[in-house]
């Protein structure tokens, strides 16, 4: 099976997805004393109009209170996971592997990339959680945490809404 352009770029952000997220691991155990504010700032932090240009580009990731979705955002776009899913998940053509567990955000609009492996599991302790009714900015990404699920969008609005129950585009 020979891969397409578009897959690689898909694991090359899943891959980046995984690196931000050991890096944050990293920091937060090599933050030392304080309260731990310091070392890992909340996603929520991210989201105030006085928010960092740390916060506003590179990677940012974060799970919703639930657990049941997890993202991972770049200037490059955003991936996020949903481990339980009650909606029917989307074709891909050519896919002989899972849909739905994954969706990416990215220049070339909203896609549910063909996935192999188990789906995923609810998101651990070890990544920062986006309270509901906050926001998390990453380069030209938005994504909003709700007690529906999360919807994340460009610059243009144009994105995807997420949930247990349904998946939707936006804009």
């Amino acid at each position: 099976m020979t891969a397409t352009p578009r897959a690689i770029r898909t694991w090359a952000i899943v891959d980046a997805v995984l690196i931000v997220i050991l890096v944050i691991v990293a920091l937060t155990t090599a933050g030392g004393g304080g309260s731990g504010d310091e070392a890992r700032p909340s996603a929520s932090a991210s989201s105030s109009a006085s928010s960092s240009a740390a916060a506003s580009t590179g990677a940012t990731a974060f799970k919703l209170p639930s657990g049941n979705i997890a993202c991972a955002m770049s200037d490059d776009g955003v991936t996020c996971t949903i481990a339980s899913i009650t909606y029917d998940p989307p074709a891909v053509a050519g896919c002989d592997g899972k849909t739905g567990h994954v969706i990416v955000l990215n220049d070339d609009g909203v896609s549910f990339p063909c996935e192999t492996g188990p789906a995923p599991t609810v998101a651990g302790d070890d990544v920062t959680t986006l309270e509901y009714g906050k926001t998390a900015t990453t380069g030209d990404y938005t994504c909003t945490s709700a007690t529906d699920g999360v919807t994340c969008v460009d610059g243009d609005g144009t994105g995807f809404q997420l949930a247990r129950a349904k998946w939707s585009k936006v804009g």
